[in-house]
């Protein structure tokens, strides 16, 4: 089985269906992978870009995981009272904003290329 297929094997069919597209779109920017973290699909270029998370109330959550940095001029991210990650939430093919998610994604990946990732907790320390 293909080791994308596993997160969605028991989902409904409109959910490995749009995921299916999300990881085509993503896999198809050059040096991007899939790689498990966290028992969930994560996209890295030079470190992690997004992830899909599948929910238990139906749906998955695809998360930027520096959403604090993109510009999001199309209003699709929501914190949800985070403050780095930012995601929306996918039920179906539908869902999917199309070119609205394309331009959003390529951004967060020349992020990825350009700017450096710092973790939270790594910034350095007084003292240090």
């Amino acid at each position: 089985m293909d080791p994308f297929l596993k997160y969605f094997e028991d989902r409904p069919r409109r959910e490995r269906d749009a995921a299916s597209r999300l990881h085509g779109v993503f896999c198809s920017f050059p040096g991007v992978e899939m790689k498990e973290r966290y028992r969930l699909p994560f996209y890295y270029g030079r470190s992690w870009i997004c992830y899909l998370n599948p929910l238990k109330t139906g749906g998955f959550e695809l998360a930027f995981t520096r959403g604090n940095e993109l510009r999001d001029f199309s209003g699709l991210l929501n914190f949800r009272g985070r403050k780095q990650i930012a995601g929306m939430v996918i039920r179906k093919p539908g869902d999917i904003p199309g070119q609205d998610l394309h331009i959003l994604f390529a951004e967060a990946y020349e992020l990825d290329r350009k700017v450096p990732y710092t973790h939270p907790g790594k910034r350095g320390k007084a003292g240090s």
